[in-house]
């Protein structure tokens, strides 16, 4: 009220007109929302009693974004009330608190004196679903920890134990990878943890769904490229090692190498520790192999100088006499897959066929005689594309647009890649943003996999949803299986998974427990990086709205899991993700580090902020600064 006793009673006529105004558009908007829900009573019937409430404020809250609000919430604010930014988990009743708020600054008899709605239990809404589906929170935190777990934790229970006891909440299994056994010893080895611990941790099974990516390259020339590390002034700090075996029947090297080449078994057996081995390499440069060790299944060498070695290098052993050989020939070992690298302007086709792809070719000029050529592994889908439409590969390292289609092949024209060229393989993902692609989200091995999620998880996300149909098919497997109560996670990878959100949530809450997954790194790709810090809050608004839990996801702490060692910008992405329900981390060798890092974080932010919402508690600066007295 500071701002209306410190106007001069000369405006007290302004006042009150623009308090009259507010009331109309305010009266005005809440009947709108109320008209939408009403509309929406079909939409609404179909969802089950216990998600009512939720549906049914969803609705409000898309009619009240429908609206631009900007030029009234600085004028609801200057008067001392709510500026509805806040709103995401009561709407209506949000907005019927400010009109009443209105109507008493304006001193009239109005007729409405009930009490604004309970908000705080709407806000309880949210914290239950979140319960239900991923669990009780920790005792030190609300926000859950869910770890992607490696192939390793189907057979070490001790990185199992760890994780639970640094603070994981949920184990996702990818169902991308390994098989039901292991996934089976995963699940054993968390809930004998879990039990051990004390700390209850659910397990998320997350389905492949259809996976468009790049096909296989021919292989390329049958060449290995052998060099010791180096300082930055080009110094040897250590040479190769370099693991020699036999031809027939060899050994894999028993430790790290950098490199195994084939040799006749009985020109290895007279090899000696502190034999001189020489050969010239492919470019007819001289080189030395020294022999450091002898054993059984192989011979160890080291090599001081970059070589590069071919199939039929022939390598001699220094002062050999009497008559066994004194030279061996490399053998045969399997060619590296090729690559393709393209530059912004260049052309590549991508085949409908299941061949080999291979680079461009050129003529003596450099001028492009045939462009690159890669398969797909899912062909079909470019029937639904349209010449104009952008393409991006490699999580979108490479750009392009859909420059020509025809019935075997389609042309896309590169106009995004690294000055230098960006180099493509074989089992690259590839985006189609501009497409409405008829794929299902639910494939035929997921539905295998299906199986398992309803005998041993607690939830199961859908990757790539993109409609209610996708969801309700997912409901309607789940109901065939028996697995009714099974949580449902609905992955956001994809534009047209942002923009149908609204219409996948209505479908989500006729599950019992339900759930959104951000997955940062498709949906940055699809929907553009500049945007998907606006996507991501968009996001996380429409599933407040609906009291849906929200995970966030993909490359949080990646460098710390990775690595080691976080980025600074790993830390305040980790800072923001408080604003979820749960927060995934990746696999990686650090990723029981990852996860103690992440719970400390949590735990801080939670002091300060919930959702968008400030929590001004003690701070202990403050508290020092006047312990001195000097105000």
């Amino acid at each position: 009220m500071s701002s209306l006793l410190a106007r001069a009673p000369s405006d007290a006529g302004a006042l009150t007109q623009e308090i009259r105004t507010l009331s109309a558009e305010l009266d005005s908007l809440s009947a709108d929302i109320r008209n939408v829900a009403a509309d929406g009573r079909d939409l609404l019937d179909a969802v089950p009693a216990e998600h009512q409430a939720s549906a049914t404020n969803l609705i409000h809250y898309l009619a009240l974004r429908r609206h631009d609000l900007r030029a009234l919430q600085p004028r609801l604010s200057a008067l001392g009330l709510s500026s509805l930014g806040r709103s995401e988990a009561h709407v209506l009743a949000s907005v019927d608190a400010v009109r009443i708020a209105l109507r008493a600054l304006h001193a009239s008899k109005c007729g409405e004196t009930a009490a604004p709605a309970d908000t705080t239990s709407q806000q309880e809404l949210l914290a239950a679903h979140a319960q239900a589906l991923l669990g009780p929170s920790p005792a030190r935190r609300q926000v859950r920890i869910m770890v992607t777990v490696p192939t390793e934790a189907g057979a070490d229970y001790t990185l199992v134990h760890e994780l639970v006891r640094r603070g994981m909440d949920c184990m996702r299994i990818n169902c991308a990878h390994d098989d039901r056994d292991v996934w089976g010893r995963m699940i054993e080895h968390l809930r004998r943890a879990s039990g051990a611990l004390g700390r209850p941790c659910r397990v998320a099974m997350d389905l492949g769904g259809p996976k468009l990516r790049t096909g296989p390259l021919a292989p390329g020339a049958a060449v290995l490229k052998i060099r010791p590390e180096r300082d930055i002034y080009g110094r040897v700090t250590a040479p190769a090692r370099i693991w020699l075996t036999a031809a027939q029947g060899g050994h894999p090297a028993p430790s790290p190498a950098d490199a195994t080449l084939p040799l006749p078994a009985a020109w290895l057996g007279r090899l000696r520790a502190g034999n001189t081995l020489r050969f010239r390499d492919a470019r007819a440069a001289r080189r030395v192999l020294k022999v450091i060790d002898v054993d059984g299944d192989g011979v160890w060498t080291e090599l001081a100088k970059t070589s590069y070695i071919v199939p039929g290098t022939k390598i001699r052993r220094a002062g050999a006499r009497g008559k066994a050989p004194a030279e061996a020939a490399v053998g045969d070992f399997t060619a590296r897959e090729d690559l393709i690298v393209l530059h912004t302007g260049d052309s590549l086709v991508i085949s409908r066929s299941l061949r080999l792809g291979r680079p461009a070719t050129y003529n003596a000029r450099g001028r492009v005689l045939r462009p690159a050529v890669i398969s797909c592994t899912l062909p079909e889908v470019f029937k639904d594309v349209r010449c104009g439409d952008a393409i991006c590969f490699d999580d979108g390292k490479i750009g392009g647009m859909i420059e020509r289609i025809e019935p075997d092949r389609v042309t896309v024209k590169i106009n995004r890649a690294r000055e230098c060229g960006e180099k493509l393989r074989g089992d690259k993902g590839i985006n189609l943003p501009d497409s409405v692609l008829q794929l299902s989200a639910l494939t035929a091995k997921d539905v295998e996999h299906l199986e398992f999620a309803v005998r041993h998880a607690d939830m199961v996300s859908l990757s790539f949803a993109n409609s209610a149909a996708d969801v309700q098919l997912l409901q309607q497997h789940l109901k065939r299986l028996g697995g009714e109560n099974l949580g449902v996670i609905l992955k956001i990878e994809t534009r047209r998974g942002f923009e149908n959100l609204p219409e996948m949530l209505f479908a989500a809450l006729r599950s019992t427990r339900c759930g959104v997954m951000i997955a940062r790194g498709d949906l940055a790709v699809e929907c553009g990086f500049q945007r998907l810090a606006e996507v991501q809050e968009e996001i996380l608004w429409l599933c407040e709205a609906a009291h849906v839990p929200v995970i966030w996801a993909t490359q949080v702490l990646e460098s710390l899991a990775k690595d080691g060692l976080p980025s600074r910008a790993e830390i305040t992405d980790a800072a923001m993700s408080e604003r979820a329900e749960c927060v995934m981390l990746n696999k990686g060798p650090h990723v029981c580090e990852a996860v103690s890092v992440l719970d400390d974080i949590l735990q801080r932010m939670e002091a300060h902020v919930t959702k968008k919402r400030s929590m001004l508690r003690e701070l202990k600066v403050a508290g020092h600064f006047l312990s001195h007295e000097t105000l």
